[in-house]
């Protein structure tokens, strides 16, 4: 008998912390600069990333100590999940709390990290660092690639032997 998976069979509040941050699928879309219309409170994505982000890599060069250089770094918890709308439709931590499956491109499903730059989904080789750009720029850096999620991406249904 199949052992269920944790992120089918707990809440995300529920998790250990090593479950937690596995669900990380390691994408880079949240490490991107996003610009809020104060009007509408519309949240837009940029193609800047944290300074902090490797382009190559999508992983955070400080990760244990982020907030020592991008003190407004934002800590994701259970709690705020629901709360944060600009986490991306692919992100793991909102298909779990949404009560959805992972993608086949996500490491645990597909046991390689690789998987989800292959598939297309992460901010590998599309972002330039907030080093370079001015800050009255972002507005130019205006994507939306971080929101789509294209048919060859959803998950597939598990192959019978």
């Amino acid at each position: 008998m199949d052992e269920i998976p944790f992120w089918k069979s707990k809440a995300l509040a529920e998790m250990s912390t090593p479950e937690w941050e596995s669900l990380c699928d390691g994408c880079g879309l949240c490490c991107l600069n996003k610009l809020e219309d104060w009007d509408s409170g519309d949240v837009y994505f940029t193609s800047v990333r944290c300074k902090l982000m490797d382009g190559e890599s999508c992983q955070c060069t400080s990760y244990p100590n982020r907030w020592d250089f991008v003190p407004d770094c934002v800590q994701l918890t259970p709690e705020k999940v629901p709360e944060l709308a600009w986490l991306p439709p692919t992100c793991a931590y909102r298909l779990v709390d949404e009560g959805r499956d992972l993608y086949w491109w996500h490491p645990l499903i597909s046991g390689d990290p690789e998987t989800v730059h292959i598939a297309g989904v992460s901010a590998r080789g599309r972002t330039i660092s907030e080093n370079d750009v001015a800050l009255d720029d972002f507005e130019d850096y205006v994507v939306d690639w971080p929101l789509t999620v294209e048919d060859h991406m959803e998950p597939k249904p598990p192959v019978k032997p």
